[in-house]
């Protein structure tokens, strides 16, 4: 009995030794002059390694936050350890959507995530700090933030991915906060066509990105999907597109998450 009690408990100290560390630290912006919160994510072995690691980062979706992907991604940590890389839980408050806002100056969540947070990690971690090192996903929001920045910064991201993403805003006008910070369609409709992913592709000319993009197919954004994933054929842009059975709700992204983090391993695997 005493045998088996001490095997169990050094059974149990392997598997809390060897494991993925999360860090919650708060980084500050100087655009918006406040400190927001970030998720970091470390492989087990990445303190006592030499190696430089590649870095996804991950956008939630409208009412998220930084700890959405710890706290509702159950596999998240796994995940990591599997694939050996940092994943960053990126905060872009209740309803951002990743871009610069035209009318709210305290809106800046482009600016901050390419020009201050990216640097930040680099230097404060043992990244691969080149966009070879480099994936941006998210759900929902998050996956037309993940598409509209890597689209806007081929130089800072390899590869982006979309799940269930709101890739075309403009159908959705009186929805999720997105007039408080593009004004209303009418009265602004530029700020909508100029910032809606959907809009973008003549800045993916090169197929120099590394896309993955997926919706269910009982998603209420299904539609804005296919449409992009349409356009994109037409263009002879490069992507993987899939859809499967599932809703906007966290079982269809958890299983989503699993595809697009092996499409990531493989694309930091082949650079």
């Amino acid at each position: 009995m005493k045998k088996t009690l001490i095997f169990t408990f050094l059974l149990l100290l392997c598997f809390s030794v060897k494991a993925a560390k999360i860090d919650t630290l708060e980084v500050f912006s100087v655009v918006m002059n406040k400190n927001i919160k970030t998720c970091v994510i470390t492989p087990n072995g990445y303190k006592k390694s030499n190696k430089k690691f590649p870095v996804v980062y991950l956008l939630h979706g409208y009412s998220g936050n930084y700890a959405t992907w710890v706290n509702s991604f159950k596999d998240l940590a796994n995940q990591v350890d599997q694939y050996n890389y940092i994943v960053i839980g990126v905060d872009g408050n209740y309803s951002s959507w990743y871009f610069d806002s035209p009318i709210d100056a305290t809106f800046r969540y482009e600016t901050y995530i390419v020009d201050e947070l990216v640097p930040f990690i680099d230097k404060k971690y043992k990244t691969k700090a080149n966009r070879e090192g480099r994936a941006i996903s998210g759900l929902s929001m998050g996956g037309h933030g993940a598409l509209y920045l890597s689209f806007k910064h081929q130089d800072v991201f390899g590869a982006a991915g979309s799940m269930s993403g709101g890739v075309d805003i403009r159908p959705f006008p009186e929805n999720w906060d997105i007039k408080k910070r593009l004004g209303s369609i009418t009265d602004f409709p530029e700020n909508w066509e100029k910032n809606t992913v959907t809009n973008m592709l003549d800045k993916l000319e090169n197929n120099n990105l590394k896309l993955i993009i997926d919706c269910g197919v009982d998603d209420f954004f299904i539609d804005v999907n296919r449409t992009l994933h349409q356009k994109m054929v037409a263009l002879k842009i490069n992507h993987d597109y899939i859809e499967r059975p599932g809703k906007h709700n966290i079982e269809y992204w958890e299983n989503s998450l699993k595809f697009q983090l092996l499409f990531f391993n493989n694309f930091f695997n082949k650079t």
